[in-house]
């Protein structure tokens, strides 16, 4: 807990160098400017495609009587509006993680952890991949979870693990790229799972306070630099110790 704890002070004191406030609002901003522009020209669509598969499903008897069936449409309006926030939020993580993560990663690493050998075990097409699996499943989860954000008081927690499950998948990937091999990166996810994970949840707590989500992908990355850079000089000078 300490660790996690140290890596989101250290990420908000990172957060106000100058390299890094310019990278602040463009993600977000980039997020929003597409999601909105394909909202403009599809939400039309979206709303049909979503009516037709509620009706498709045992949902459309519950909600076709009485007071709902006066307001189904703006249950819709309600759903995709659940699904399009935290699309553009996973937007602005994926930008940051994809076209702002190498220069965190130096910044960060030059700063508080000159002394790390890089080995570069990772490489684009890995990082790839690795966005690729964390965005599936996210969505995956998002989708499978809705009915029971209807019926469940499992509403207040479910986006709060999928949260925390991406932010880890997403982040740890890019901030040991560089300087952990292959199989340090491996030892480094084993060792410090549960820190990813929480360190993922308290991140993720940020999405939903006004004004602090338009920043909020920078200094999550940040965080997840921070963890997973001291985590590996942890690892080898246990590992030197031990030798």
């Amino acid at each position: 807990m300490n660790s996690v704890l140290s890596a989101l002070i250290r990420a908000l004191q990172t957060l106000f160098h100058p390299k890094m406030l310019s990278l602040v609002l463009w993600p977000m901003l980039v997020a929003v400017a597409l999601w909105v522009g394909a909202a403009m020209l599809f939400w039309g669509s979206w709303v049909n495609d979503l009516t037709g598969m509620v009706q498709a499903t045992p949902l459309e008897q519950w909600i076709a009587h009485g007071f709902l069936a006066v307001v189904s449409h703006y249950l819709i309006v309600i759903i995709l509006m659940l699904l399009l926030l935290p699309a553009i939020y996973v937007t602005a993580l994926l930008i940051t993680a994809v076209f702002a993560m190498p220069m965190m990663v130096d910044h960060v690493a030059e700063k508080y952890y000159p002394e790390l050998e890089r080995k570069r075990g990772g490489s684009n097409a890995g990082s790839i991949a690795n966005a690729a699996v964390a965005i599936v499943v996210y969505c995956a989860g998002w989708v499978l979870s809705l009915p029971l954000w209807l019926f469940s008081p499992l509403a207040l927690l479910l986006p709060l693990v999928l949260m925390a499950y991406l932010n880890q998948r997403l982040f740890r990937y890019d901030a040991l790229a560089e300087h952990a091999s292959r199989e340090e990166y491996a030892r480094v996810i084993e060792r410090g799972t549960v820190k990813l994970y929480l360190l993922g949840l308290a991140a993720g707590l940020l999405q939903f306070v006004p004004l602090l989500n338009l920043f909020s992908p920078v200094y999550v990355a940040l965080a997840f630099i921070h963890l997973c850079l001291d985590e590996l000089k942890q690892l080898r000078q246990t590992v030197q110790d031990s030798s």
